[in-house]
């Protein structure tokens, strides 16, 4: 077959093509096979002890309880699906709850959502309440005199070993330290390093599991820059393996979305970090207030937010930096407390907390129809909640997307159709990024995938390539 282009001439423009893609492949390497927490918990560093997350998720678990004693109160209180044809009176309930038990999905019964959403946080909150939890010496914590805060630090940092040794901290855990600013950076790096120097002194030279420093209110590069090169100098001078200390920045202002050169610098951000910049926090409230929103607007989804969630992702797509949204700052906490309230009192306490509760999942859903799966809570009222949103988005879908998953596998990689939705390559891989992330935070279970053709080998694998790679080897033997 004739070719006209030279083999010379070829070579060296795809030579130059490989250098171009490389250098594209290391800015943009895809998302991070690694899991993903659904929130971060914010928590004031003069609160924080070994076992608070712990203790926190006991407080969630009887908040839970108290203000939606059956998953036909809170179904209620959240609009689920069928909730207006759920019973209200215990006998009622308990008979629904005993055909509930052997339904499998929607299909089997109206109220099976409801019903699976409240038990599996039930569950979640008993094992694991708390993902990610930050110990806070800005916003939750205050500008508060030196030595007060120098010794906040130390001992924060004495309870985080105390943690690490009796197994009580959360999977992910870190700090937030003050802003880079000119009136705050000293304030800001004293804290750290009195954070980390302790810390490592008290564990014997280690770091608890996906330790991050978060930085808020980033403005620019070269605070980015700053904190990557003080993380050189403390694990020079700490023992700690190079790269061991990782960060999040925060995006609190206008010019953290739009520079002074009238450019998106999130990306500039994160290649500052020189690799160690794992996620991307957005502010809700600070940010809407550099926007000039009052105070009674300053909400998750407000216009302006919107817009800045879209520049985030589409700045930072595919770098393998997770983005998380912003908190609800209505609190589930009613207006009467004690023990020996009237019969108004609890009254009014569960409607304060139902209206709180539906402001929060509304709030959580609307991220993740963007595509948000991470957010923050301040509150362990607020943990239920979360679940609750997160469970219900997954386990409403899951029958389409275990379908459609299913007929990519079927294929082996080849376009197909199913229902009225045509699906193509990079959807199979959406697909598979669904169940991960459901699979991650508890939403479905291994016994889930049976529907797709997936194995838990399969998603190990976290690459819908990879797996179908797999089944084109099997196909050809």
């Amino acid at each position: 077959m004739k070719q006209s282009i030279p083999s010379t001439e070829k070579d060296n423009i795809l030579n130059s093509l490989k250098t171009a893609n490389t250098a594209f492949q290391k800015i943009y390497p895809g998302d991070s096979p690694e899991r993903q927490p659904v929130h971060t918990v914010y928590g004031g560093a003069n609160l924080f002890k070994s076992d608070t997350t712990m203790k926190m998720g006991s407080v969630s678990v009887g908040n839970l309880k108290t203000y939606a004693p059956n998953f036909a109160v809170l179904a209620r209180a959240l609009e689920l699906p069928g909730h207006a044809a759920l019973p209200s009176d215990q006998k009622g309930i308990e008979a629904l709850e005993a055909q509930l038990k052997t339904a499998r999905s929607a299909g089997d019964h109206p109220a099976w959502l409801a019903y699976t959403v409240y038990n599996k946080i039930i569950r979640k909150l008993e094992r694991e309440a708390i993902e990610d939890f930050r110990i806070d010496f800005e916003d939750g914590y205050g500008n508060r005199p030196d030595a007060e805060e120098d010794a906040t630090a130390e001992f924060a940092a004495k309870e985080v070993a105390k943690g690490m040794k009796d197994g009580t901290l959360s999977p992910f855990i870190g700090i937030r330290i003050k802003p880079f600013t000119e009136e705050l950076k000293n304030r800001s790096v004293r804290t750290l390093d009195i954070f980390v120097s302790t810390l490592v002194e008290a564990s014997g030279g280690k770091l608890p599991s996906n330790f991050v420093v978060t930085l808020p209110k980033v403005q620019i590069p070269g605070q980015v820059t700053a904190l990557v090169q003080l993380f050189d100098v403390i694990e020079t001078h700490t023992g700690l393996a190079k790269g061991s200390l990782k960060m999040e920045f925060m995006v609190e202002t206008t010019q953290s979305i739009m520079s002074s050169a009238g450019e998106n610098p999130l990306l500039a951000m994160v290649m500052a970090a020189n690799g160690r910049c794992t996620g991307a926090h957005f502010g809700t409230y600070d940010y809407t207030a550099s926007c000039n929103i009052t105070a009674r607007y300053q909400k998750m989804d407000h216009a302006v937010c919107d817009f800045a969630h879209h520049m985030m992702k589409v700045a930072l797509g595919g770098t393998g930096v997770w983005l998380s949204d912003g908190a609800t700052n209505v609190m589930p906490v009613g207006p009467h407390r004690g023990k020996d309230l009237s019969e108004s009192q609890q009254k009014e306490n569960t409607e304060v907390v139902h209206r709180a509760w539906k402001i929060a999942y509304d709030h959580n859903r609307h991220s993740l129809w963007k595509g948000l799966y991470q957010g923050w809570d301040l509150h362990p009222a607020q943990l239920p909640v979360r679940y609750a949103a997160v469970y219900a988005f997954f386990l409403e879908s899951y029958a389409d997307a275990a379908l459609r998953l299913r007929n990519f596998m079927e294929k082996a990689g080849q376009a197909t159709l199913s229902g009225d939705v045509f699906d193509d390559a990079a959807t199979g891989q959406g697909l598979l990024n669904f169940f991960l992330i459901a699979m991650n935070c508890g939403a479905i279970e291994e016994q889930d995938l049976e529907a797709t053709t997936l194995t838990m080998e399969d998603i190990r694998t976290r690459s819908f390539v990879k797996i179908l790679d797999a089944r084109r080897k099997k196909l050809a033997v």
